[in-house]
């Protein structure tokens, strides 16, 4: 397993940071190549099924994905099903105040690959972080300008 876990601050309350991560249709809007969609029940509750495509022009691949935990406004935990993408990904909000929050993104992955991917993983992991990293600060932008109307 490979740990990655990082947080962006948010000046927006954490009940509309909740809402504006877990719109999962608007992912795309600030997650770096990336499209989401429901594809199994409502997308807000344990069992729910996500689709993800992470790629560009055409290029890429889907990560399946199952929600394990949701605890709204606080976290909502998925597991990655799919062959290249391996093992759990955690939102979390921890609330700062009445107007402010952090959001948490942590990835505890199964390397695809054996053991060459363990071994490129230390070559591959800050450009995954860089991305990540990117994908947090649109988010914080996105959530502080959040409207549920916009759907």
């Amino acid at each position: 397993m490979s740990d990655l876990v990082l947080s962006v601050d948010v000046a927006a309350p954490a009940g509309t940071t909740w809402l504006a991560l877990t719109d999962w249709a608007r992912q795309g809007e600030w997650m770096l190549g990336t499209q989401v969609r429901v594809i199994e029940g409502n997308g807000r509750s344990v069992g729910s099924k996500l689709s993800a495509f992470t790629g560009f022009g055409g290029i890429g691949f889907t990560d399946a994905m199952e929600i394990t935990t949701w605890e709204p406004p606080l976290r909502c935990t998925v597991r990655h099903l799919g062959s290249l993408v391996q093992g759990t990904g955690v939102f979390q909000v921890l609330a700062k105040g009445a107007s402010h929050c952090t959001f948490v993104w942590a990835e505890h992955l199964k390397l695809p690959f054996g053991l060459l991917g363990r071994a490129g993983w230390p070559l591959a992991r800050p450009a995954f972080a860089l991305g990540v990293r990117h994908s947090l600060r649109q988010f914080a932008s996105f959530a502080e300008n959040y409207s549920m109307g916009e759907q």
